[in-house]
């Protein structure tokens, strides 16, 4: 991975070897849409798809987490192509569940369908918990995953994050995995 860049913003820019981890962008918009809007993105992440107003919603959020938390999503594009392929990111969700996850980075990532089955999700991961490693003043960081999502577990797993406890998340079954720093 190369030194970091910075977007206008002041968001960082992050490349790995197939990669580019920026900012959204206002033009990201229709592609977010279409991936939250996707039952096969979904199905473990809150189990229907979001609506375009919805997904203005996060994207809003993603940006006050960078301006007020210094840290939060990034949009993830193929650098070959510069095709928008998901997001990830760390974020703090003030979640209610136990345990709590106050103050605690919850990393996080998704992947529209085209960019599923090609380790995508690994390296993306891997570069944000690179990055959150020398910028988190915090020792761990956690996700949260559907017990069966396993394509997410083996993407936690590779990542260093390990199953912490079964708990439930708006009454849904929940693994909450947690990553010290090294």
């Amino acid at each position: 991975m190369t030194s970091p860049l910075f977007s206008s913003e002041g968001i960082p820019v992050l490349e790995t070897e197939r990669l580019v981890l920026r900012s959204h962008r206002l033009a990201d918009f229709p592609e977010c849409a279409a991936m939250w809007g996707n039952p096969e993105v979904t199905q473990f992440i809150g189990g229907k798809p979001s609506t375009e107003e919805e997904v203005w919603s996060r994207l809003l959020r993603y940006a006050g987490h960078w301006a007020f938390l210094g840290y939060g999503y990034w949009a993830v594009e193929e650098k070959a192509t510069g095709r928008f392929v998901g997001e990830v990111g760390f974020a703090d969700f003030k979640r209610d569940i136990e345990p709590s996850l106050k103050d605690v980075p919850e990393i996080g990532w998704v992947l529209a369908p085209h960019g599923h089955g090609k380790g995508y999700a690994t390296e993306a991961a891997r570069a944000a918990v690179a990055w959150g490693e020398s910028h988190f003043s915090t020792v761990r960081t956690a996700c949260i995953i559907a017990p069966e999502n396993a394509p997410s577990i083996r993407v936690a797993e590779k990542c260093g994050y390990r199953e912490f406890r079964r708990t439930t998340y708006k009454g849904q079954p929940t693994i909450m995995f947690v990553r010290d720093a090294n």
